[in-house]
């Protein structure tokens, strides 16, 4: 049980890698009448303010990611903030577990901010995420948080295989990075 609530965790972790304020705003939908009283931080928060900022900030997300301006911003915001989203995310869904949360809020974090460094290091080798990538990004987020409220084992196998090829993508970025300032 313990490892199917890790699983749980890295993916809803994963989905804070990629947008913050949508894996928030399903994760707390997906809650039914409980919103978001077991999540930290927001749990101390009336339930419509947060439904009001995660909604607007949601849609900023949604259709900023869409222009190039939009998606330097928010690279910026969500370099800042996916880790303590990851965080949160994670400690919310594994409260069951031995693990003492702070563990699985730094390693919920850690997943997501390296998957957000990695979004930045291919938005600034390609000047720009082509909109397909977007896509792909918030279908991917949906579909983390629902894993993991859902189906642990599977989101958590893909929030493996995103930070594996988070790794595979750090060695192209590094390359990249040696042949454009030492060639």
């Amino acid at each position: 049980m313990a490892m199917i609530k890790l699983l749980s965790a890295l993916s809803a972790s994963g989905a804070a890698g990629i947008r913050i304020a949508i894996p928030l705003l399903f994760f707390g939908l997906l809650q039914g009448d409980n919103l978001w009283s077991s999540v930290p931080i927001l749990s101390r928060i009336p339930p419509s303010v947060i439904l009001v900022v995660l909604v607007i900030w949601s849609l900023v997300e949604l259709i900023a990611s869409k222009k190039l301006l939009g998606q330097r911003v928010l690279q910026l915001t969500q370099l800042l903030f996916s880790p303590i989203v990851g965080a949160i995310m994670a400690i919310a869904i594994a409260k069951s577990i031995e693990v003492p949360s702070w563990l699985i809020g730094v390693i919920g974090g850690f997943l997501a901010f390296v998957l957000q460094l990695v979004q930045a290091g291919w938005f600034y080798r390609w000047r720009g995420l082509p909109l397909w990538i977007v896509f792909a990004q918030d279908a991917l987020c949906f579909l983390l948080v629902f894993f993991a409220v859902k189906a642990p084992q599977l989101g958590g196998l893909i929030a493996l295989i995103l930070l594996w090829w988070a790794a595979r993508s750090c060695q192209e970025l590094y390359r990249w990075y040696l042949e454009q300032h030492f060639s």
